[in-house]
């Protein structure tokens, strides 16, 4: 029952975003996602035999190589073509310009499926599938509130896993100091990241009598540091470099690109410092900075992209929410790798212990909002 309020919660949250975006009127409670882990489509060569249907996407700003959200949604076309053998095609979005007009593009060609990627989309996927409903869409970091029929929103309880990265981040750091910046401040895709690490620090002060000082972002005011932009890796080392200034050892960048400009802001000054992956494992999608990555805060956009591209495939009608949780795997912290041995059997015990208490609702992110 906790678990279900969690989730519920979740999905009331992102479709406040899409309601804001969109200007939408109230509607019945949405359909959630089945909490059971989705299939994990392979990651080989093709084994089905090639046939005529077409799985598009339309990416967000920052480039379909950005070693994040992008490349990671892309990934998921890529394991939905092994296992279905569909074609897959992607437009790259340099501006916000490009949404619409990638879109239209895509529609023009009579591709059956076109995921878009990222909550900015709202509006031009919104214009796109109502017009065109006989073509399936999926939007990750959006859900529409009333729900369109021909579209899979996908959303992700990041909070969680980030929780779980702001306790090993607050037992790993020498300082006692933590810092954490985004890119545009859009709400839950971008800030639900820097919900948890503020929140997984304040767990870890209160069970540990310890005081964490977190940086760059309150949960409670909603105020913090953004970048303007996921693209800019300047942008996001001059946020890191003041953070370096004010003793932080710890630093979460949440958008992409930009998250890479902590590890610069650490390797230029020199510093005993470490940064934060977010989306997928940056020690191997970032490896040039492997030797200051502490973790990552796993978001599988690719295994929710490929449930979505399956449903359609098979004629099964779009989730109007499909929700990734640390219960069924969509979320998760990732290993720490050149780190493991400086994280104890402590820690990594109280880890486990977080993780079973988020799940089954004991413990809830916001009510670590505030310090302890």
């Amino acid at each position: 029952m906790r678990t279900s309020r969690a989730l519920a919660a979740l999905v009331s949250a992102a479709f406040i975003f899409a309601a804001c975006a969109t200007a939408a009127s109230p509607t019945p409670e949405p359909t959630v996602a089945p909490t059971a882990p989705p299939t994990v489509a392979p990651t080989a060569a093709p084994t089905a035999s090639p046939v005529d249907w077409q799985a598009c996407m339309v990416s967000d700003t920052g480039g379909i190589d950005d070693h994040a959200f992008n490349e990671n949604a892309w990934k998921g076309l890529q394991d939905a073509q092994a296992k279905l053998g569909i074609e897959i095609k992607f437009l790259e979005s340099r501006d916000e310009s490009d949404f619409e007009k990638n879109i239209n593009q895509f529609l023009s060609e009579g591709c059956e499926m076109i995921v878009t990627v990222g909550f900015l989309l709202g509006d031009a996927t919104k214009v796109g599938a109502e017009a065109n409903p006989d073509v399936r869409f999926a939007i990750v970091d959006f859900a529409y509130d009333p729900a369109i029929p021909n579209v899979e929103g996908l959303v992700y309880a990041t909070n969680e896993a980030a929780m779980l990265a702001g306790y090993a981040s607050a037992a790993w750091s020498k300082t006692h100091v933590l810092g954490t910046f985004g890119g545009i401040n859009i709400g839950g895709p971008v800030t639900d990241f820097m919900d948890g690490l503020v929140a997984g620090a304040h767990y870890y002060d209160k069970t540990t009598g310890s005081k964490t000082t977190v940086l760059g972002w309150d949960p409670v005011t909603k105020t913090g540091s953004f970048t303007g932009d996921f693209a800019s890796i300047d942008n996001g080392k001059t946020l890191s470099l003041g953070f370096l200034d004010e003793n932080a050892d710890v630093i979460l960048g949440v958008g992409g690109q930009i998250g890479q400009g902590a590890f610069a802001a650490i390797e230029e000054r020199g510093v005993t410092g470490v940064g934060l992956g977010v989306d997928v494992d940056w020690y191997i999608s970032v490896p040039q900075y492997k030797s200051l990555i502490l973790t990552s805060i796993l978001k599988k956009i690719d295994i929710s992209v490929t449930a979505a591209v399956e449903h359609a495939f098979k004629g099964e009608p779009a989730l109007p929410v499909y929700v990734s949780t640390l219960a069924n795997g969509g979320v998760d912290l990732g290993p720490f790798h050149d780190y493991d041995s400086q994280i104890s059997a402590e820690t990594k015990a109280a880890l486990e212990d977080l993780k079973a208490k988020i799940i089954s609702g004991e413990v809830k992110v916001s009510d670590y909002f505030a310090a302890p």
